[in-house]
């Protein structure tokens, strides 16, 4: 055990000492492996589109409404905030005296990121019907792709989340009815 602690040390110096002299600075390669995803979730090939480009000129704020928005989270909220065109979105949040709400729209790269994500991590989907190409829905999120476009729609209530299924799934309608 005691030879480790004299090697690193060591180590450190000798790859330190290389890197000044004009040689290539070390790379580490990590490879790691993603958990299967759930078993309601297709396979990546059928929700990819890898020729279409994922990004638009839409701004989020118009396609998701503020009394959409507040629609759907049963509470009055404040005006949207468009994030920066780099990272598309809007979000819609509740007066700060509370109830606790907020409705997210992402366009984009990033939306298809979130589903990805989520994906990974093994969350379950159910397929939406009418809300594009490509549509799944899980607890307070629905993810869609209308032509070369992806779109998510988060909500954020402390409410059972089956009682939002029906009207996030209704509002994803609506908005890809707007794309």
């Amino acid at each position: 055990m005691r030879r480790m602690f004299i090697a690193v040390p060591v180590l450190l110096a000798v790859l330190t000492g290389c890197a000044g002299q004009g040689a290539p600075a070390p790379t580490v390669t990590v490879t790691t492996t993603a958990p299967p995803p759930a078993t309601a979730t297709p396979p990546p090939s059928q929700d990819a589109d890898p020729s279409a480009p994922a990004t638009t000129a839409v701004k989020a704020c118009e396609l998701l409404l503020k009394e959409d928005a507040e629609t759907l989270a049963t509470v009055p909220l404040e005006d949207g905030v468009e994030s920066p065109p780099t990272s598309p979105g809007c979000r819609y949040t509740g007066p700060t005296d509370g109830p606790l709400a907020q409705v997210e729209i992402y366009l984009g790269d990033g939306a298809k990121k979130i589903y990805d994500i989520d994906r990974q991590l093994g969350h379950t989907f159910r397929p939406v019907s009418g809300a594009g190409e490509v549509a799944y829905a899980e607890d307070d999120a629905v993810f869609f792709r209308k032509a070369t476009t992806w779109v998510a729609i988060r909500l954020v209530r402390l409410n059972d989340p089956a009682e939002n299924r029906g009207p996030i799934e209704d509002l994803a309608r609506k908005v890809a009815g707007r794309l």
